[in-house]
Formats: structure tokens, sequence, C-alpha cells
């Protein structure tokens, strides 16, 4: 185990140094400038303009202003926003909590229907089994933008059973107001999960262990649970995995539809702004984001499958 989790945080800490490198390259080399989105475009005195490069260290060397900001986030300091003059962390922090309810909401969804539906489908047969598969079908060819068009517009505006825009405040009223969010997020993501479950279960059910233990007698509820389902949970923890890691990064088009004021939202508008220090700061933290949760999924897929050690895992 020690083994299998130092090389997976060697594998970590070498994704991050590259991914960030990538992201602060990408901006660097990005057209336009932040002081020019200080100014408006207005044309600043030299001696106002000299200091606003010394603070900012944008008079400084390529690799210098990265490693100046790289050490400066490894202490957690994701630097100050240009435009705005505030702390790129309070940024942060004011809207994380916003992406990660809606990502925690849209997992749980994704789990519910995409597992069950996969399952239902798999041990179903006929009818059962076409209605999975043709759900599955509409529900992939629905991007989020358009999933969260269509729901907004039957169930909040025909309706009026979901509100189509903010948050909410407390428990409950905001369970109401990401309701439609999280299933525009999750649409394509239940799709792939309902198949992947679905051929999973299906190949446990040919496989001869399955057969015999029928053959003997056992129960179908306990053949379904101890030999089926406990071997399927491989594949499907793999993709639930995968899946749930690339929502962070989806949920800005959800995010933008809905009015959420969220990680993904602000991304964008940051970028438009020109605000590259909240672009490198929030990409960073979406970047951390996915390069963990793809860490605990294969911490997840070597302990559910005792076939597979640790060690052997890791390489």
């Amino acid at each position: 185990m020690l083994r299998f989790l130092s090389r997976r945080l060697a594998m970590l800490v070498a994704t991050l140094l590259v991914a960030s490198f990538a992201i602060y390259g990408a901006l660097y080399l990005a057209p336009g400038s932040p002081i020019a989105a200080l100014t408006g475009g207005r044309t600043l005195p030299p001696e106002v303009m000299a200091q606003i490069e010394a603070r900012y260290h944008l008079n400084e060397p390529f690799l210098t202003r990265y490693w100046l900001w790289l050490t400066a986030a490894i202490h957690g300091d994701l630097g100050e926003s240009i435009p705005l003059h505030e702390s790129v962390n309070t940024l942060i922090a004011q809207r994380i909590g916003t992406t990660f309810q809606l990502v925690l909401f849209t997992s749980i969804l994704i789990i519910m229907f995409g597992v069950g539906l996969g399952i239902i489908g798999a041990l179903g047969k006929g009818a059962v089994d076409t209605g999975v598969l043709l759900a599955s079908t509409v529900s992939a060819a629905l991007p989020a933008f358009a999933a969260a068009v269509i729901l907004q517009f039957v169930f909040g505006v025909a309706l009026g059973w979901f509100p189509v825009i903010g948050t909410g405040q407390g428990f409950v009223d905001t369970i109401r107001h990401l309701t439609l969010p999280a299933l525009a997020l999750a649409a394509t993501s239940v799709a792939l999960v309902t198949r992947v479950t679905r051929t999973a279960v299906r190949e446990e059910l040919d496989k001869e262990h399955v057969q015999t233990a029928v053959s003997r007698g056992l129960p179908w509820r306990d053949v379904v649970r101890r030999h089926v389902l406990r071997n399927a949970a491989i594949p499907i923890t793999t993709v639930v995995g995968i899946t749930i890691a690339s929502l962070i990064a989806l949920a800005a088009v959800v995010e933008t539809a809905f009015g959420l004021n969220g990680l993904g939202a602000y991304l964008v508008q940051a970028a438009q702004n020109k605000d590259f220090a909240v672009v490198q700061g929030i990409s960073l933290v979406l970047v951390v984001a996915f390069v963990v949760t793809n860490v605990v999924v294969d911490i997840a897929y070597a302990l559910l499958d005792p076939r597979v050690s640790l060690g052997s895992r890791a390489q």
C-alpha cells in the first residue's frame, strides 16, 4: 500500500507541475494584456506603467514569473486579480461552494440513475432492456447546454416546478435551485454510466462461476449481489470516477445557463476580462480536483479487485 501511494503521489505532483506550466504558459502567450484590461485601453504615464509592472512582476522574464507564481501557489497564495484588486483566494472561496454542491448533486444523480438503470437493463429482458437503451441513447444525444434549455422551458417556465436561475438559500431551497442544473449536467454522463454498467453486468452474468452458482440452487438475489455486482463494480467504479472528475470542467456551461455563481462560470468571465491571475488560479484548482479524483479512483480500483495487488497496479 505504501509503495502504491508513494507512486501515485509522485505522479500527482508531476502532473500538477506539467499542468501548472501549461496553464501559465498558455496565458503568457495569449493575446491581450492584463494592464490593458486594468486601464480600459487608456494610455498611462510611463512611471505609472512601470509601477504596475513591478508590482505584478510583469517586467520579469517568463520563467522567473512562473517560478514566483508557482512558489506562491504552493504556499497557498494564488495571487491578486489585477482588474479587481482582490485576492484570487478570496474570489475562488466565494464561488467554490456552489460548484462543489452542483458537482456533488450531479454525482449522486449519475450513480443513482446511471448505475441503477444499467443494472435494470442488464437484468431485465425485452421491453425493459429496450427502454433503458432508448433512454440512454436520447440522454447521450443531449449536450449539457441543450439539456439546460429544455429543462428550463419544461420544468421552469411551462410547469413552474423549479427555479431557473440562482442558487437559493438554505438546504431545501438550494436543492430546488440545483435540481435542473444537476440534471442538465448529468444527462450525458448518465447515458455513459448506464451503458458501461449494463455491459459489465451482462458480461458477469455469462461467466462460468455465475452459472455454477445458479446451477447449485443459490438464491438469485445472492448470486447477483455476491458474484455479479461485486465483480462488475470494478469497471463501473472506474468510469464513474472519471466521469465525476470531468464534471468539474463541464460545470461552466451549466453554471452560465442557470446563472450560478460558480467557478466554471467565473472562469469564463475572467478569461473574457483578461483577468489572468484568476484564470490561472481557477484552472489550477480544477486540475488539482481532477487529478486527486483520479488517484482516489485508482485506489478504489485496487481495493475492489482482489486479483490485482496495489504494487502491480501502480506499475
